[in-house]
C-alpha cells in the first residue's frame, strides 16, 4: 500500500513473498486486537508466531488462527510449544495438535531443552512431511555462546534436513543468541554466518529498532526479520523503506541532496 508517490524507495515484493519477511510475535492478542492488526498492518505482516506457550491458554485460539490464515498470514506455534511436547515424549500428540488447528507451518527449536542434534534433525525430517518447518538455531541460555562455525554447521544441516527457513535465536528481548546481553549485535558472528548461509534462508530475530536497522543496512530492505511487536510492524516497514531517520539516507542515490530555494 502506498498513499502517495516518492522516488528512490526500495522495492518490496508483494505477499506471499519468500524474502523480506516480517515475523510478528503474538503473545496473547485478543480476537479484536488481531482484527485490528490485520486491518492496519496485515499487508506488512507475513508470519505470526504464537509466542512460547501462550497458545495453551489463549481463549478462542481456533478462531484466531483461522482469522490469520484467512487473511493470508502464516501462523504457527512458538518453538517452546514444540519443546513442551517433546520433553514429555508427545511428538505424535504434537502432530495431532497441528492437524486439529489446521496448521500449515511449525517451528522446531531446542532453546529450552537439551536435544541431541541428530534427534532434532530427525524431527525436522519427520515434521516436514506434514507441514512447512521453520527451525530455530541458538540457545535461550545467555551463558551458552556458540562459535560461528557451529552456527553455520547447525543451520546448514537443518536446512538440508528439510527446514524452509532457519531462525537465528534472540528471544523476545533481543539479548541472547546473535546478540550480546546488552542487545548489541555480534557483528562478526552474523557476517561469518552470511558467508555460508544464503540470507534469504535466515530469519533474524530482531525485536529492537537498532537491531532491525543493523540488518537492513547489512542485507537490504528485504532482509527477513522476526520477533517484531505488533505495534512495530509499520515502524519496521518505514525502516525498510528509508522513511525513518535511522535509514533515511541509506537508500538515496549518491549526490541526492535538498537544494532549497534560490535567493
Amino acid at each position: 500500500m502506498k498513499n502517495f508517490k516518492l522516488k528512490q524507495i526500495p522495492d518490496r515484493p508483494l505477499k506471499p513473498r519468500e524474502g523480506g519477511l516480517t515475523m510478528v510475535m503474538d503473545k496473547g492478542l485478543s480476537i479484536r486486537e488481531a482484527e485490528d492488526l490485520i486491518s492496519v498492518s496485515g499487508e506488512f505482516a507475513d508470519i505470526i508466531k504464537l509466542g512460547f506457550g501462550t497458545s495453551y491458554v489463549t481463549p478462542r485460539l481456533d478462531e484466531k488462527i483461522k482469522l490469520y490464515q484467512d487473511n493470508g498470514i502464516i501462523v504457527y506455534f512458538g518453538g517452546t510449544m514444540f519443546e513442551a511436547y517433546i520433553v514429555r515424549n508427545q511428538f505424535q500428540d504434537y502432530i495431532r495438535l497441528l492437524e486439529r488447528y489446521n496448521m500449515k507451518h511449525a517451528e522446531i527449536s531446542d532453546g529450552s531443552i537439551e536435544l541431541p542434534h541428530d534427534l532434532k534433525l530427525d524431527f525436522i525430517d519427520k515434521l516436514s512431511q506434514h507441514v512447512t518447518v521453520l527451525s530455530e538455531v541458538g540457545s535461550k541460555d545467555v551463558e551458552k555462546i556458540l562459535p560461528p562455525y557451529q552456527w553455520i554447521e547447525l543451520m546448514e544441516s537443518e536446512l538440508n534436513a528439510g527446514a524452509w527457513k532457519v531462525i537465528a535465536e534472540a528471544r523476545e528481548a533481543g539479548n541472547v543468541g546473535v546478540y550480546r546481553s546488552s542487545g548489541e549485535v555480534r557483528e562478526g558472528l552474523v557476517q561469518e554466518i552470511l558467508t555460508k548461509i544464503p540470507q534469504e534462508k535466515i530469519i533474524w530475530e530482531a525485536p529492537l529498532k537498532a537491531q532491525q536497522t543493523y540488518f537492513i543496512k547489512l542485507v537490504g530492505a528485504n532482509v527477513n526479520l522476526g520477533n517484531i511487536a505488533p505495534n512495530d510492524i509499520i515502524p519496521l516497514e518505514t525502516l525498510r523503506l528509508g522513511l525513518r531517520s535511522d535509514t533515511f539516507t541509506f537508500f538515496l542515490n549518491k549526490g541526492t541532496k535538498y537544494l532549497g530555494k534560490k535567493k
